[in-house]
C-alpha cells in the first residue's frame, strides 16, 4: 500500500511537520509526498485547492507507476479538501483521509481564517505570503467555484472515507467535520479528537499510526472499516502487500536538508500539460 500526502496551505514536504508525518506513515506503507503548485519548489501559482486536484493526481499516478496496487490519500487542511474533490471528480484511490478539512468554502468564522482570507485576497497579503511563507498565490481567484468539500464527500462512496478533526482547531471548528460526515455516505468514519489542534502540526506519532492502520484496513477491505481505527497488528505494520519487486531509485527515503529549502527534485519531477513541474518524493515500504 502507498499513502499519498496532500499538505496544507503554505506548507511543503520539507517542512518539519509534514516530514514528521510522512516518516511516521512510512513505517506502515510506502509514502509519496509532494509540493502543491505555488508551494516549495513546485512551479505555478496556488489556486487554493481548485486546480490542485491535478497535482494530487500526478502523485497518485506516480505511486501506481512504482507498482503499488492500493493507494490511499491523506490530506491536511487545504489538502484535505483537495483529497475529497479528487476522489469525487477523478477517482482512482482506495481510501481517503481528511484531516482538519473545511466543510464549506469562504469560512471566516475564526480569527485565523480571516487572516488567511486577507493573505490570499489582497495584493499586500499575497506579497506577504510570497515573501515570508514562500507560497505564490494566483491573483485571478476562482473563475468558477469548485465543488464544495461536503458535496465532494457525498460522491466518494463506495471508497472508504475517514474524517479526522480536533475540538481545538483554530481554523475550522468541529462543525466542519460534522458537515462532511453528514454529507458522506457509507463507508465513512468520524474521529473527533479532544485536544487536537490543526492539521500536520498537531498530528503526533500515535495519531499517524492510527491513521495508517485505518488506511491499510480500509483499502484492503472496503466497507469493513474498523471502528475507532484500531486495525490488526498486520495492518499497523508493513501489511500483506509487498513493495515493488524492482524498486526504482526514487523510492529511497530522501531526508530534507535543513540547510537548503527546498532540495532539488532531480529525477522525481513530473510535469503536467499546463507546464507546472512538481516536486515528488517517494519513500519505500519498510522491509520489516
Amino acid at each position: 500500500m502507498a499513502i499519498v500526502i496532500a499538505h496544507g496551505f503554505t506548507l511543503s514536504w520539507q517542512r518539519p511537520a509534514v516530514w514528521s508525518v510522512a516518516s511516521r506513515l512510512n513505517r506502515a506503507a510506502g509514502v509519496v509526498t509532494f509540493d502543491f503548485r505555488g508551494h516549495g519548489r513546485s512551479g505555478g501559482l496556488s489556486t487554493l485547492g481548485d486546480l490542485e486536484i491535478e497535482d494530487l493526481d500526478v502523485a497518485i499516478r506516480y505511486a501506481r507507476e512504482l507498482g503499488y496496487q492500493r493507494v490511499a490519500t491523506v490530506g491536511f487542511s487545504m489538502g484535505a479538501s483537495v483529497a475529497l474533490r479528487h476522489a469525487a471528480l477523478t477517482g482512482g484511490v482506495d481510501a481517503v483521509v481528511s484531516v482538519s478539512g473545511p466543510g464549506r468554502w469562504y469560512y471566516r468564522g475564526t480569527v485565523r481564517m480571516r487572516r488567511l482570507h486577507w493573505a490570499v485576497e489582497r495584493r499586500l497579503g499575497r506579497m506577504v505570503t510570497r515573501r515570508f511563507l514562500k507560497t505564490r498565490v494566483s491573483s485571478a481567484g476562482w473563475q468558477l467555484v469548485p465543488l464544495p468539500p461536503a458535496d465532494a464527500a457525498a460522491r466518494i462512496s463506495p471508497v472508504p472515507l475517514l474524517i479526522v478533526h480536533g475540538d481545538k482547531d483554530l481554523y475550522f471548528p468541529p462543525e466542519h467535520a460534522h458537515q462532511l460526515y453528514a454529507a458522506a455516505r457509507e463507508p465513512k468514519e468520524l474521529w473527533l479528537l479532544p485536544g487536537f489542534g490543526h492539521a500536520e502540526s498537531a498530528c503526533d506519532d500515535p495519531l499517524a499510526d492510527r491513521i495508517a492502520g485505518w488506511a491499510a484496513e480500509a483499502s484492503a477491505h472496503p466497507g469493513a472499516v474498523p471502528i475507532g481505527g484500531d486495525a490488526p497488528a498486520a495492518a499497523r505494520g508493513a501489511g500483506t502487500e509487498q513493495p515493488p519487486q524492482q524498486p526504482v531509485r526514487s523510492t529511497r527515503l530522501v531526508a530534507p536538508d535543513p540547510a537548503v529549502s527546498p532540495a532539488p527534485a532531480g529525477d522525481l519531477r513530473r510535469t503536467l500539460p499546463q507546464g507546472n513541474a512538481y516536486q515528488l518524493v517517494a519513500t519505500g515500504m519498510p522491509s520489516v
